[in-house]
Parts: C-alpha cells; structure tokens; sequence
C-alpha cells in the first residue's frame, strides 16, 4: 500500500517537477530572516506595552519566565512604535506566500511511511507538527487580528503570546538542524532527495519562475498593505487592510480609529460639561476638575502620530491639553512624576484601563488633550478628554478619561 501511485504515502504520488531540496532551501532561507525580524519585533511590540509596570497592560497570564521585561518603554523616537508594529504587520502579511509555498514544498513529508523509523527521528517529527502547526496558527491569528476579526476562542493577546513562543522554539531547533544543509543545497543544486519525484511530470514552469510567482504574490500583499502604516496618499493603496482607505470623514477629527463612542458605551450624558469630572489621586489627596478647569491650566502642544497592534497608523496629529507631569504635580509631585494608572468612561471592552511608566509621565509631549488640529476631540477620538504619549502603542492612548491615579504601580 506503501508504494501504491495513487496514495500520498507513495513517491510516486508527488510528481511536480518543483520540488527538490534548491527549491525548498531558498525558500527556507527567506523565512529564517523573515520569521527571526518577525519574532523580534513581536517582542518590541510586548515590551511596548510596559507589561512589568501593572497587570492592566498585560493579558498574559502565568507567562512565568517568557513575559521578561527588559526595559522601560522609551517616548523617543515618536514614530517607534508605529515602525516597529507597522514592520512586524506588513513583513508578516509579505511572508504569507513564501510559508504557503515552503509547506508546499515538503508537504510528501507528512505522509512518509513509516511515521518514526527511531527515536530521533519521533522527536523529529513531532517538533515539525509543532513548527507547522504554530506556524500556522500564529499567521492565521495574526492575519485576523489585523482584519479586526476576532473569531478564535479567548483574547487574541495570549493566544498570539504562547503561540509565538511554541512556534518560535520549533523554528530555531528546526534552523539549527536545517540551516547547514539547506546553504550546501542552495550552492550546490544537489538534487538527491526524497522530495525529488521519482517519475516527475512534465515541468510547465521552471523553479525560477516558480519563485518569482511567489516573489510577485509576496510583493503584491506588501504593496496592498504597507500602506496602512506609512499613511498620507499611500493609505489608498492598503486595498488589504480595514484602515486602508480614505480617512474617514472630513475635518480636524478625520483621521482613523478603532474604538467608537458607541462601541465603548460612551453617552452625551456621561460626557455632557456639567456631569463629566476629571478625578485626579495622588500623594496629597484627590482633585476633581471640570472641561473648563482644565482649560483654565497651562496648555501645551504636540505633534504625534497613533499606531496601533493592528500595524495601521494616522500620521502626525496636532494636540493640545495639559501635560499628564502638570497633572500630576497638582497632587503632589512636584519633581519627578510617578507611573500614572488612567480609567476610562468606557464600560466594555479591552483597555477601560491602562498603565503609563513613569518615563511616558515626565515627557512634556504627554498631555490630556483637549483639542485635537485645532477643534474640540470628537466623541470618537475621546471628548471630553483623552491621553496622547510619544511612541505608545494606540491602546494605551486612553480615551473618554475619566480618573488619573498617580503614584507606583
């Protein structure tokens, strides 16, 4: 039954002249690079999210050892962020074509008979179905969380989390054990291998033109993609992701969001002048300011953009508002401020809460924005009043604030 030609588990099944091991290795190079930017970058876009400073900002848990914590978040450059997750998106939707074919390519594998021949060659196995299947759920999670449709089970934060670490373990032994053969296979064109059909069928296309439909897939994504992340007259050309058009409506306020007024649950009532108050808590006690308070303290400017997980970002939007450092000497800091806990008005959702690193609190680019180029915040970008930080990831940009707790977190 072995070696029956209409089986997957004979030889003779997989006639495509394509693969053999050029094919497969040249391919495999591309998505050790790809695949090592993408992991680094996944762990610049954790490291964003402060997750050491409070458990509001990590949705992790029993991370245990994987959720080390290097380093504070730094507020310079502004656009950090929004290159760093702008990359980790984009390169991860460009490799979908490189992986698909790479799979392709050494898919007789799977149906190799018998399933273990020794020991190491079970360990062997098992670390593929863990390389293949993290990796193929890691790409699929990723590719809905961009589209904004969340249809897996649980928070896409912890998924994408362990999977990552599962999926990357997997690809460095893999790499380790691969690596040297697949360099010889890609300078030598050595085509002994079981992936080599032993009656292939007639070839329609070469393995170079092969490799450039790939190539051209890959470009082609990147090219309706990129452009969420770059902005200004690029965002029409991100045809692929849901903040690649136009920005929505006109004016000072048009510009992208994820999260609606009405989505969070926010009401003309909850934010009308007379009922809405800024709860501000510190070292000395506990200060309640009206819009018209707030207006009445120094205003200061800053030109920032928004980027968000999703790898979309707005390009630089002019704030105004009082600086969070200025609130928080209100409440008795007068020196260096201290980590910052910000409530929202929202009443469901992620992020009602976020934490800000006493770093993010001290820049004088922070504020309580107030205004946004000019105008009052629209509902949906957060009226009454709404956090801006440099180079933070958009869903620590709280909207709708209501309270500021300041001290250690």
């Amino acid at each position: 039954m072995r070696d029956h030609p209409r089986l997957p588990t004979s030889p003779g099944f997989w006639r495509s002249p394509l693969r053999g091991p050029w094919f497969t290795s040249v391919l495999g190079l591309v998505l050790l690079v790809g695949i090592t930017v993408l992991f680094v970058t996944g762990l610049v876009s954790y490291a964003a999210y402060n997750p050491g400073l409070s458990p509001v900002n990590d949705m992790t848990p029993d991370k245990g050892a994987l959720g080390f914590y290097l380093f504070a978040w730094p507020t310079n450059p502004v656009w950090l962020y929004r290159f760093t997750q702008g990359l980790h998106v984009t390169l991860g939707i460009t490799l979908i074509p490189v992986l698909l074919a790479k799979l392709w390519s050494v898919v007789p594998r799977l149906f190799t008979l018998p399933p273990a021949r020794s020991l190491a060659h079970a360990l062997e196995r098992i670390s593929l179905v863990l390389l293949v299947g993290g990796g193929l759920f890691e790409f699929t999670t990723g590719v809905l969380n961009v589209q904004l449709d969340y249809v897996f089970p649980g928070s896409f934060y912890p998924l994408h989390f362990y999977g990552a670490w599962v999926f990357f373990a997997a690809f460095v032994a893999h790499a380790v054990l691969k690596t040297p053969t697949a360099l010889r296979a890609v300078r030598r064109r050595h085509e002994q291998s079981d992936l080599v059909s032993p009656r292939p069928a007639a070839p329609t296309v070469s393995r170079r033109g092969a490799l450039g439909l790939v190539g051209g897939g890959s470009l082609l994504l990147l090219l309706t993609t990129v452009g969420q992340s770059l902005g200004g007259p690029f965002r029409r050309t991100a045809l692929l992701a849901p903040h690649g058009t136009a920005d929505p409506g006109g004016g000072p306020n048009g510009f992208q969001i994820n999260k609606t007024a009405a989505y969070a649950g926010i009401t003309a009532a909850d934010t009308h002048e007379d009922a809405w108050r800024l709860v501000v808590t510190g070292r000395t006690g506990t200060v309640r300011l009206s819009r018209t308070q707030l207006l009445q303290l120094p205003q200061h400017s800053a030109s920032l953009p928004i980027a968000c997980v999703e790898g979309w970002s707005t390009a630089d939007q002019w704030w105004r508002g009082v600086r969070l450092r200025d609130l928080a000497a209100l409440v008795g800091y007068d020196g260096d401020p201290p980590d910052v806990l910000v409530e929202s008005l929202q009443r469901h959702g992620a992020f009602r809460r976020a934490a800000l690193r006493a770093n993010q609190v001290a820049d004088g680019r922070s504020l309580l924005a107030l205004y946004v180029n000019g105008e009052e915040l629209s509902p949906d970008h957060g009226h009454p009043a709404r956090i801006i930080v440099p180079a933070a990831p958009g869903v620590l940009n709280t909207k709708w604030v209501a309270r500021l707790s300041f001290g250690d977190l």
